[in-house]
């Protein structure tokens, strides 16, 4: 929801907000104490502040029932979508189900402190799953691994995988058998296979020279793509929007069809008006 009004903000406006919420860090974001909304701010050349953005965050309970038949899989689950569909809330209530109902042992790397809120003391939305904070952005693929080496979790939850050590680090987890659920922006699987810092998460891609034999038999040039790796995630979700997602229950394949320029096969699923799940 984008709210515009034709009011000048002014110093003191800005002041007057800054002064009741928490330090901003290092990457401009800041929250208040118990609850899930964000605030970022602009600043101008002189370092000050001279703009703000809050977001409203919400713990929205049964958002995940589309997908539920999927977590108890215990497959690793990778969720992309477009910035503001809601990829937080998704893993947050995921969160919460894995560790209250499903009963297993979750830790929540929550680097920006979106999924259990700005204070010590965790949002009741993420139910018994534990959370780490990360002191800087940088460190977030430090911590996923501290995670891992001392605290024994069953599932591991990230939000916003976005550079090349966080992807190898989310490798390393999947390798040591932990289930992993992680979100990265992104609108589809296509975008992941097109983005060098993160096509690791489903197995990386690199060029081989195929035989003249299997070039004719494929239809293509003797040098192709193909995925260089077993995938860290075995499951992606494309949260087109609050109703409608795109589920790749097998990710391996999809890549290798994708890759062959092939009909790529996925899922849809919708929630109906009456909160029937449609297939």
């Amino acid at each position: 929801l984008n709210i515009y009004h034709k009011k000048i903000i002014s110093w003191q406006d800005l002041d007057y907000i800054t002064k009741r919420i928490s330090k901003f860090s290092g990457e401009n974001r800041a929250g208040i104490e118990r609850t899930l909304h964000r605030i970022s701010c602009i600043r101008n050349r002189q370092f000050l502040i001279n703009g703000l953005t809050c977001r409203v965050g919400r713990a929205i309970f049964g958002t995940i029932s589309i997908i539920r038949d999927l977590l108890e899989s215990g497959k690793s689950v990778l969720i992309l979508g477009r910035p503001g569909v809601g990829k937080t809330t998704i893993i947050r209530e995921i969160a919460r189900i894995l560790s209250d109902e499903m009963e297993k042992r979750v830790i929540i790397i929550d680097t920006s402190n979106e999924i259990a809120g700005d204070s010590d003391v965790p949002h009741s939305g993420i139910g018994r799953a534990r959370r780490m904070q990360v002191p800087k952005t940088e460190l977030q693929h430090k911590i996923m691994l501290e995670a891992i080496e001392n605290h024994m979790p069953q599932v591991i939850v990230i939000d916003e995988i976005g550079t090349e050590l966080e992807a190898l680090a989310a490798r390393t987890i999947a390798e040591k058998g932990v289930q992993l659920v992680g979100t990265t922006h992104g609108n589809c699987l296509e975008n992941l296979i097109k983005n060098p810092s993160l096509s690791d998460l489903i197995g990386g891609i690199q060029y081989v020279t195929i035989s003249d034999e299997e070039a004719k038999r494929r239809g293509t040039q003797k040098s192709v793509l193909e995925r260089k790796s077993y995938p860290a995630f075995q499951l992606a979700i494309e949260v087109n929007n609050t109703y409608s997602w795109t589920i790749h229950e097998n990710v391996e394949n999809s890549v290798d069809l994708i890759l062959r320029g092939n009909f790529n096969i996925s899922q849809i699923r919708r929630l109906t008006e009456n909160q029937k799940l449609k297939i």
